[in-house]
């Protein structure tokens, strides 16, 4: 806030001692800005890997995890280049690694799921206790 005070009042923002010498000053990067420059756009397919995350974590430990987090990982990779190639432009890097970090956390819960589901099942099997149903043919 003091770099705006500071650049609205005529003073730098160094002698206001906001900015450090060799940051960028956004003010003056606005001002220096073509106009025909498009702006930034935030990348709806770094907004669907972020869901696609959720929906991960959400549905993991009943193994359905799986299916959302490989999709998307699967469009992390599109979206990725997809930044890169917008320059600047496209923005979403903050949300892209949140759905990855959230999809790899799905796969994860999955799959103690499935381990802990086979230890179980291996468990009572070696105890005998499965259930016998009776014959109930005549």
């Amino acid at each position: 806030m003091t770099d705006t005070v500071a650049a609205a009042a005529g003073a730098s923002p160094a002698a206001a001692g906001g900015s450090r010498p060799g940051q960028r000053d956004p003010a003056a990067e606005a001002a220096t800005r073509h106009p025909l420059d498009p702006d930034p756009v935030r990348s709806t397919k770094a907004a669907a890997v972020l869901a696609l995350g959720v929906a991960a974590v959400v549905t993991g430990p009943v193994i359905g995890g799986i299916v959302p987090a490989t999709l998307g990982l699967a469009l992390a990779r599109q979206v990725r280049s997809d930044l890169v190639a917008g320059q600047g432009y496209l923005t979403g890097s903050r949300q892209l690694r949140a759905g990855l970090m959230l999809a790899w956390i799905g796969i994860g819960l999955a799959v103690t799921a499935l381990v802990i589901a086979s230890v179980v099942g291996l468990v009572s099997l070696a105890n005998g206790t499965v259930q016998d149903f009776p014959d109930t043919s005549d």
